[in-house]
């Protein structure tokens, strides 16, 4: 049954990444804003639901559907590459170091964003 909760949840988080990158296609440039946003969303998630479970004692299907399904489908490491690497090769240097240290700093603010709304509202 574990599996079947990180499918459910990964399913979910897919769908949702997808959704994040049609609703950004039309102010998509060079940039990948998509990723950006779908990655930074995630760990807002997951820092909500890291807090969550340091607090309480979180059901395991609800961990593994939340926090290894949907915010591993949510987010991106391997697209995130992928546009780093296109960035470079098309010679684009200060957008591939500003995509490279924005996903790093905006996600770690996030993860913390996230710790901090779930040890103080949920």
């Amino acid at each position: 049954m574990p599996f079947v909760w990180v499918f459910l949840g990964g399913g979910l988080g897919s769908l949702c990444r997808y959704g994040i990158a049609r609703i950004l296609a039309p102010w998509q440039t060079v940039f990948p804003y998509a990723t950006l946003t779908a990655n930074a969303l995630s760990c807002i998630v997951l820092g909500a639901f890291v807090a969550l479970a340091l607090k309480s004692n979180l059901n395991e299907s609800l961990k593994l559907f939340a926090m290894v399904g949907f915010c591993g489908g949510f987010s991106t490491y391997s697209t995130f590459t992928n546009e780093t690497w296109h960035l470079l090769e098309a010679g684009n240097l200060s957008l591939a170091a500003l995509n490279i240290v924005g996903n790093l700093l905006l996600c770690l603010a996030c993860i913390g964003l996230g710790l901090w709304v779930g040890r103080n509202f949920l």
